[in-house]
C-alpha cells in the first residue's frame, strides 16, 4: 500500500501523509475505508510506531482521516472543498521555491507549465 524511499530527503512521516492522500484521491481509499492501525503500519514499514503517529495525527489534524476509539482509523468523509487561503498561501511559497529551482537550472515557463500538466494528469 506504502512505500518509503529511505534514501529521500523528506521525512518518512510526510511520505506517509503524501502516500495516503494520493491512495484517497486516486480512489484506492474511500471514506470509510480502515487502515492499519498506528502500530502495524509501523512494523509493515519497519519504521518507529512514532514516525506513524506523527503522520496520523498530521492526517487527522487535516481531516483525511479519523480515529475512533475502540474501533480504529479510518478515511474520513470529505468535506466540502472550501478554498482555504492560509493553506494555498502555504503550497504557494512551496511551489514558488520549486519554480525558482527550475528557472535557475534552464526550465523555461513552458518547460514547467508542461511538467505540472504531465503531474497533475498523473495523479
Amino acid at each position: 500500500m506504502i512505500e518509503l524511499d529511505y534514501r529521500s530527503k523528506k521525512p518518512l512521516y510526510e511520505q506517509i501523509i503524501e502516500q495516503i492522500k494520493l491512495l484517497v484521491i486516486k480512489g484506492h481509499l474511500s471514506p470509510g475505508d480502515s487502515i492499519p492501525s498506528v502500530r502495524k503500519m509501523a512494523q509493515t514499514l519497519d519504521i518507529t510506531p512514532s514516525t506513524v503517529a506523527k503522520a496520523y495525527q498530521e492526517l487527522e489534524r487535516q481531516k483525511v482521516i479519523e480515529t475512533i476509539r475502540a474501533k480504529g482509523t479510518f478515511i474520513a468523509t470529505m468535506p466540502s472543498m472550501e478554498p482555504n487561503t492560509e493553506e494555498l498561501e502555504k503550497i504557494r511559497r512551496r511551489i514558488q521555491s520549486e519554480i525558482i529551482e527550475l528557472k535557475r537550472t534552464g526550465y523555461t515557463e513552458a518547460d514547467v507549465v508542461n511538467l505540472v500538466k504531465e503531474i497533475y494528469s498523473s495523479i
